[in-house]
């Protein structure tokens, strides 16, 4: 399974509409016919077999996510949520950084707001209007005023681990983990219960690629910008 689960929507129950004929088509046909099957989501890259990959943010449960890596792919994945209709709020004490990408996210409507460490307003998720909260606050973010709730997601960024950081993995439905030392490896390994060969991929990662985990289910995965997301913000890099 993937890191992109997003969970099975219930059968909808309502008026009965027209009936109609069924359609049937020769079994031996079946082969010509393909569909785009897949989760809703955000798109975060693809898996060694070249399949994308994506992370449900818009749940009507709670659902937070961790990322151990770079600033860069914390950010595509911000833009990526606010293109799919997620108002994106971004706490953070490096407004700098942000002002850029949250300018260029909405083509002149505010879909990414920034806001200082602690201020984030009440932002009023609805199934209708989901909110994606992103936590950049350094190796110790403190414990939010906003957390997540039906349809208000939570990505937090740590860009190394932490004091923090084991009780945010253990927190989290989904972590993503990019490049780290090989002592931040074994650390991140025992609490998430990683293989060895794992734990001794995680000091050589290209910059782009993150192991998701949710649960005992693993993907590597390869994010690549776009042509806009590379002239916005750069080639992927796990050192900011």
């Amino acid at each position: 399974m993937s890191p992109s689960t997003a969970g099975t929507p219930g059968l909808l129950r309502g008026l009965l509409g027209p009936r109609h004929p069924g359609h049937a088509m020769p079994l031996d046909d079946l082969g010509a016919l393909t569909l785009p099957v897949g989760d809703d989501g955000v798109v975060i890259g693809d898996d060694a077999e070249g399949r994308p990959q994506m992370i449900g943010f818009h749940r009507p449960i709670p659902y937070e996510v961790l990322l151990i890596g770079g600033l860069w792919t914390a950010q595509v994945l911000a833009l990526r949520a606010a293109g799919t209709g997620a108002r994106v709020a971004v706490e953070t004490g490096r407004a700098q950084a942000w002002t850029t990408l949250a300018q260029a996210a909405g083509a002149g409507l505010e879909c990414m707001t920034l806001h200082g460490v602690g201020r984030v307003p009440p932002m009023g998720a609805t199934v209708g209007s989901p909110v994606v909260v992103v936590r950049d606050c350094g190796m110790r973010p403190p414990r939010g005023r906003v957390v997540a709730s039906p349809w208000q997601s939570v990505l937090t960024l740590l860009p190394y681990m932490s004091p923090v950081a084991p009780r945010l993995m253990r927190n989290s439905a989904l972590v993503g983990v990019q490049r780290v030392s090989p002592g931040e490896a074994e650390q991140i390994g025992k609490i998430l219960g990683l293989s060895a060969s794992e734990i001794e991929a995680l000091p050589t990662l290209a910059d782009g690629v993150t192991l998701w985990c949710a649960g005992a289910d693993r993907q590597w995965v390869m994010t690549m910008g776009t042509d806009a997301e590379s002239g916005l913000l750069g080639v992927a890099r796990r050192m900011d």
